[in-house]
């Protein structure tokens, strides 16, 4: 009997594992570039919603979208082979042969895990639903729903234990519709009936339907990564040379600057000197003349421009005058072709790739709100991001601007107050003008080595000076050890003159300091006459 027992159990472990292990993803085809799609039907936005893929429909239009990261395609060979490759994709998933049978009303806490589940009725999504992927990465979860699917506000879909988006399909014999505040993960794709989703709304996936129309309402939608989906890498990165290792220069236009601006990184033009610079505030070279640097920096910076402007784009953003607004970018050549209007903020997205390359172009001038902000995501660097621009360059006060700025035949006439720029601000032809701002061009040793240009930028800590802020006297500790006998620290007012001088003998030194009022203070640490570190200090006296 126990034998017995035990041959029924393993035959009925045995019959079950491959339903779960034999789930099949369909092929979705060129589907798979679209993040909304129908076949036959209105694609309709209203709000701000921010899309990442391909929009589109091969009967009707597209209409309310703005910036929109991917490519819109109504009526034309792309929508038309969607259309094809969503048939086969339904047919597929209409085709598995379920291995569950859940009640109707989903979530509430359940956790399910990878197979074909079949709905004989409408269905609802209620709180949070989980699937558990169970370590295996190739896990696929299909949902067969014979009627309608719904959503109540804020329900969510929850991977967990390695599933992923890319891996749910949601195959729907009827209307969908998200209420507000719903999380949906996966591939919708709704036969014969229409899509929506409202405000607040998040889908990781796709909302396709084989005819019917899809409308949203400010939502955040992006095709999901993996499965074989391209690993995203942008273009390849301009080559620089010596326009490196300047954090602001002109090759033909003056330079100048009005207020507190600290810098790392060499500036100048290569036909006037700078004015209004602090040196002690420079982390690098001021061009005082135009010199053999400068020359060379104005050939490289021609170079990496023809290089820029050469580029094809592989996504036009149709509205210059609605940058911005949150907007998610991720490494790709983009293309704004007439003047920009950059409002709040933009979100450039590497999907865990640091050495993505993200290129903008735009055909004309730009400018910023106050406090205007480009935010770097899922490893995104600074040092990977390129503006070409044709025109002038305004940015409003307090923005926070990433990467190199290249602007051809135009002034960079209004860097203001409280900017900071992680990255550089170059232009071919034009003045440049800043206004207490902050700008840092990290350098590497081959570039700035090769002509003979001291290298300024500090990765690291040389010395610890400590306390900060201090009232009477401060501490200078060595931390790396192959600091000479020579060296020396120099604190500078804002006014760039020397108030004190200390040599750096020993592993602390402590200085005294009196007679010193209130207020910011600049260090520079020299070692062999080269500067190898700077900072800030604040005297409370």
């Amino acid at each position: 009997m126990k034998i017995k027992l035990l041959s029924t159990v393993t035959m009925v472990t045995i019959l079950s594992l491959p339903f779960i292990t034999l789930a099949q993803a369909p092929a979705l085809g060129s589907a798979a570039n679209f993040v909304l799609f129908s076949t036959n039907g209105a694609v309709t936005n209203s709000g701000i919603s921010q899309i990442t893929g391909n929009v589109g429909t091969n009967n009707g239009s597209s209409t309310g979208f703005g910036n929109v990261n991917g490519v819109m395609n109504d009526g034309n060979g792309a929508s038309a082979q969607a259309a094809a490759d969503l048939l086969i994709a339904y047919n597929q998933l209409n085709a598995t042969v379920a291995t569950f049978f859940p009640a109707p009303l989903l979530g509430n806490g359940q956790t399910l895990v990878p197979g074909v589940y079949s709905i004989g009725a409408a269905a609802t999504l209620n709180l949070e639903l989980k699937l558990d992927g169970q370590n295996n990465a190739n896990s696929v979860f299909i949902f067969k729903i014979q009627g309608p699917l719904s959503t109540n506000a804020a329900s969510r879909i929850k991977l967990i234990n390695g599933a992923k988006a890319c891996n749910v399909f949601w195959k729907v014999e009827g209307l969908v519709s998200m209420a507000s505040g719903t999380s949906m993960k996966g591939t919708v794709i709704a036969n014969n009936a229409a899509i929506n989703m409202n405000s607040g709304d998040t889908l990781e996936g796709r909302a396709l339907s084989t005819a019917g129309a899809v409308t949203l309402n400010g939502l955040f939608a992006y095709t999901p990564i993996g499965c074989g989906s391209p690993v995203l890498t942008g273009p390849s990165a301009p080559v620089l040379g010596v326009a490196g290792c300047y954090a602001i220069f002109s090759s033909n236009g003056s330079v100048s600057n009005s207020g507190v601006t600290t810098v790392t990184g060499d500036v100048g033009s290569n036909s006037s000197a700078p004015t209004g610079f602090n040196p002690a505030l420079i982390n690098g070279n001021l061009h005082l003349v135009p010199d053999g640097s400068t020359a060379q920096c104005a050939t490289d910076l021609m170079v990496a421009y023809n290089y820029l402007n050469g580029l094809t784009d592989d996504i036009e953003l149709l509205y210059p005058a609605q940058f911005g607004n949150g907007l998610v970018l991720t490494p790709h050549t983009y293309l704004l072709n007439a003047a920009t209007v950059f409002t709040d903020s933009l979100y450039l997205n590497a999907q865990g790739n640091s050495n993505a390359i993200f290129v903008i172009k735009i055909n004309g001038a730009i400018s910023t709100s106050t406090y205007a902000k480009v935010m770097l995501i899922n490893g995104a660097q600074a040092k990977n991001v390129f503006w070409k621009i044709e025109g002038a360059v305004n940015i409003n006060n307090y923005s926070k601007f990433k990467g190199t700025i290249v602007c051809h035949n135009g002034a960079l006439g209004a860097i203001n107050t409280g900017v900071t720029i992680d990255g550089r601000l170059l232009t071919t032809n034009g003045a440049l003008s800043s206004t207490a701002i902050t700008a840092i061009a990290y350098t590497t040793a081959a570039t700035c080595a090769s002509v003979g240009i001291p290298l300024y930028a500090v990765t690291s800590s040389i010395v610890k000076v400590y306390p900060n802020p201090f009232i009477t006297s401060l501490n200078i500790k060595v931390i790396d050890a192959e600091l000479s006998n020579s060296a020396e620290m120099k604190m500078y007012n804002v006014l760039g003159e020397v108030v004190m001088t200390t040599p750096i003998t020993k592993e602390i030194t402590t200085v005294e300091i009196k007679d010193l009022s209130s207020g910011i203070y600049f260090y520079k640490i020299f070692d062999n006459n080269k500067i190898v570190q700077t900072g800030r200090l604040i005297s409370q006296q």
